[in-house]
C-alpha cells in the first residue's frame, strides 16, 4: 500500500476546511496510508517587505524539508508546475507506487508560496490551475483530487 503525505504550511482555521479534509482522509485509508502534516506558518506584518516574504519562504521551506521522509517521491504544488488532469494525477500515482516508490509526498506552500529549495528539490512539480487559491483551499482541492485519483485506479464510479 503506497504511502501519501500531504506536508503543508499552517493549520486550518475555518471549521469547514477541516471536516473537509478530515472527510477525504478518512476515504484515502481504503486505499493508502495517508496522513497531514502541518509545518508553522511564519508570522508576517500587514505589508511585509520582499526581504521579509523571502526570509519566511525560505524559514517555512526548512520546515518542509525536516519532514520529507527519506525516499519519497516528492511532488511540490506550484504555480510554475506542470498542469494535470485527474486521469494524468492517478496515473502519475499508480507509475511511482508500481515503479518508484511506495512513499508520495505531497507539499503546498504557505500565502507566499514555496522557497526554490523546495521545488529544486521536487521531483514533481504540479499546478492546480492557472488561477490562484488561499492555500487552505488548496490542500481541500488536493486532497480531493487525490482521492479520486484513487477512485479511478481502482475503477470506482466516484469520478465520474
Amino acid at each position: 500500500m503506497i504511502k501519501i503525505t500531504v506536508i503543508c504550511v499552517g493549520k486550518l482555521k475555518e471549521e469547514y476546511w477541516r471536516s473537509a479534509c478530515a472527510e477525504y482522509s478518512k476515504r484515502m485509508k481504503r486505499f493508502s496510508d495517508f496522513s497531514i502534516i502541518e509545518v508553522d506558518e511564519e508570522k508576517l506584518p500587514d505589508n511585509p517587505s520582499p526581504a521579509q516574504i523571502n526570509n519566511t519562504i525560505t524559514k517555512e521551506g526548512r520546515r518542509i524539508i525536516s519532514k520529507i521522509p527519506s525516499g519519497s517521491v516528492a511532488a511540490a504544488m506550484c504555480i510554475e508546475g506542470k498542469l494535470f488532469s485527474s486521469e494524468e494525477l492517478a496515473k502519475e500515482i499508480y507509475n511511482t507506487a508500481t515503479h518508484v516508490s511506495g512513499n508520495m509526498v505531497f507539499i503546498i506552500g504557505g500565502s507566499y508560496g514555496l522557497s526554490d529549495e523546495v521545488k529544486n528539490l521536487a521531483d514533481i512539480k504540479i499546478s492546480m490551475s492557472k488561477m490562484t487559491f488561499p492555500h487552505q483551499l488548496a490542500r481541500v482541492m488536493l486532497c480531493e483530487q487525490l482521492y479520486r485519483a484513487f477512485q479511478i485506479n481502482s475503477g470506482g464510479k466516484y469520478h465520474k
